[in-house]
């Protein structure tokens, strides 16, 4: 039997890739979004009431990652990026299909769109319900998850003076936290676990519409050395 789903609204978010974004959501609090409805979700009738709500569960499709039944077994990176186990016991991007959930903060509601915080969603993702969190329900404080008990231990993140400029510079010109997100976001060490990357070795990713490109100068730190303006038109 097949299923059609049309999506209620478009997520315009501060990841325009893949790299770098948190590995669940409410990591990083600093990362904020839109949520745009489509018609006609994006009148008011549809999110009447949601004034009282503080997070929402979002069931959205992983647009951008490859799904089915080829990805039985994924590698997750709390084991390494080395290790594989089954699909259903992970919450890899790479789904028998393309679904995925996230909690968000809901921080405003405004006409036709959703002011979102916390989130780990990329730029254009389409989300398929929105759902209001319920404490009570949601939040089962005898669960556990051999696998990922706690949450992953951070690394510390520095500034060259040039970078820590330029990212306040920025903070004010796009009135986001800048800051802030970048380091929630680097002190999760987003590069594959299982390498061993060399201090003149640079990696690089882009958050809203700059290019932030880090080192690792020793075991357990990243340095942050350079924030440049990056056009979206020409990502």
């Amino acid at each position: 039997m097949a299923y059609h789903f049309d999506p209620v609204g478009i997520v315009h978010s501060c990841f325009h890739e893949k790299f770098a974004i948190p590995r669940q959501p409410s990591l990083a609090p600093a990362a904020r979004g839109i949520l745009e409805l489509l018609p006609p979700y994006d009148q008011p009738e549809a999110t009447a009431g949601l004034e009282g709500v503080s997070h929402l569960w979002l069931l959205f499709v992983f647009h951008a990652a490859s799904s089915g039944p080829q990805h039985l077994r994924v590698r997750p990176p709390r084991l390494g990026g080395n290790q594989r186990i089954g699909v259903f016991a992970s919450r890899s991007t790479h789904r028998p299909n393309p679904i995925g959930q996230s909690v968000v903060r809901l921080d405003a509601v405004e006409q036709g769109k959703l002011l979102i915080s916390g989130i780990d969603l990329l730029d254009g993702t389409p989300v398929l319900d929105i759902k209001p969190y319920l404490p009570y329900a949601d939040s089962l404080p005898h669960a556990h998850n051999a696998m990922a008990d706690t949450a992953p231990q951070l690394i510390s993140v520095a500034w060259k003076p040039v970078a820590w400029q330029a990212a306040r510079e920025h903070a004010q010109r796009l009135q986001q936290p800048v800051i802030e997100l970048i380091e929630q976001c680097l002190a999760q060490d987003p590069k594959p676990a299982y390498q061993q990357p060399q201090p003149e070795r640079e990696y690089g990713v882009r958050f809203w519409d700059l290019n932030v490109r880090w080192h690792y100068p020793h075991a357990g730190c990243i340095q942050i050395v350079s924030i440049e303006l990056q056009s979206i038109a020409t990502a």
